[in-house]
């Protein structure tokens, strides 16, 4: 009788201790999950009072008049400033030159900062030195870059640049008086700023690559080009994700050097969307419009973001 009932009490038994595993497990991940949220909880709240209720009263603003006094004052206009945004030919010259502003840096410091960083990474006198003189550049801040710049590439027969063509007989050129010149020098001083840091990211990432790798191919009878392409250059797709999304970024939302370099002209040839946002929404007391230009602003970054991180990921797939 006891034998009987001894083993009918096995499996519930069995039960039991699965029942107090689950327990402990559940208890355990519970603990762990409320270990990171308390690290998280600072940044989420950070984020939310800096990012997503700001936006979510742009996002409000967009549909009314509001002027920046009074919000009870204002109207719902519906997509009136939406609409508005894509007649406005500054608001338009604004989002044009952005996006070729971003694209032109994106692929020129791309392309200049990956050789250059192979080059950075040989041995040779004065290496050090030339490191240091690369990152240099992108030390000083791009407001005060842009006033320097001004003075370099001035129209002037003063300027710098037309005094040494001066010296070798040829006109002053206008360079940022002419709406052409104005977005060249505005990107080639961009490039010229951003090349050294991207170049050490990339030399950084480029450190980290076994030189074994490199020592076998050469046995094998790999020269420098094929190398490069074979072995260093699917090595640094990871980088090249990094540095892309910070050259996107950076050049979506910028304003300092354009501003500094041509105060937006001549024109509105070199104006910038958050350079129209802050003179519509703030100087003009159009909330409600410049609002509606940075809704429009972040659908547009958050795609081209989003665009970006899923090439990066095929291109790496293609060629791990």
């Amino acid at each position: 009788m006891s034998v009987s009932t001894a083993s009918a009490a096995r499996p519930h038994s069995a039960d039991q201790v699965e029942a107090l595993h689950l327990k402990q497990r559940r208890h355990r991940n519970f603990m762990e999950n409320f270990a990171s949220a308390r690290f998280l909880l600072p940044i989420m709240v950070v984020f939310i009072v800096v990012i997503l209720i700001p936006f979510l009263q742009s996002l409000v603003f967009s549909f009314t008049d509001y002027s920046g006094y009074n919000f009870a004052d204002a109207k719902f206009v519906g997509f009136a400033n939406y609409v508005q945004c894509f007649k406005d030919p500054t608001l338009l010259a604004g989002l044009g030159f952005t996006l070729l502003y971003t694209v032109a840096t994106t692929v020129l410091i791309t392309v200049i900062a990956l050789p250059l960083a192979v080059v950075l990474n040989r041995k040779f006198f004065g290496r050090n030195f030339a490191r240091s003189l690369f990152f240099f550049f992108s030390v000083p801040s791009m407001a005060v870059l842009g006033l320097v710049w001004q003075y370099i590439f001035s129209p002037l027969k003063s300027g710098v640049v037309n005094t040494l063509l001066a010296k070798i007989g040829i006109d002053a050129i206008p360079w940022l008086s002419n709406s052409e010149l104005a977005k060249f020098c505005v990107i080639f001083v961009a490039v010229w700023a951003q090349i050294g840091w991207h170049a050490t990211l990339y030399l950084a990432y480029l450190q980290a690559i076994p030189a074994d790798i490199y020592e076998q191919a050469a046995v094998d009878g790999a020269n420098r080009r094929q190398q490069f392409f074979n072995i260093t250059l699917p090595q640094m797709v990871p980088a090249m994700g990094v540095s892309i999304f910070m050259l996107l970024t950076g050049g979506l939302k910028v304003y300092d050097l354009p501003y500094g370099l041509t105060s937006g002209g001549p024109g509105y040839s070199t104006y910038t969307v958050t350079q129209s946002i802050i003179l519509t929404g703030i100087g003009s007391s159009r909330y409600g419009l410049g609002s509606a230009l940075g809704v429009i602003f972040f659908i547009c970054c958050a795609l081209l973001v989003a665009l970006q991180q899923v090439i990066t990921n095929l291109v790496e797939k293609r060629l791990s």
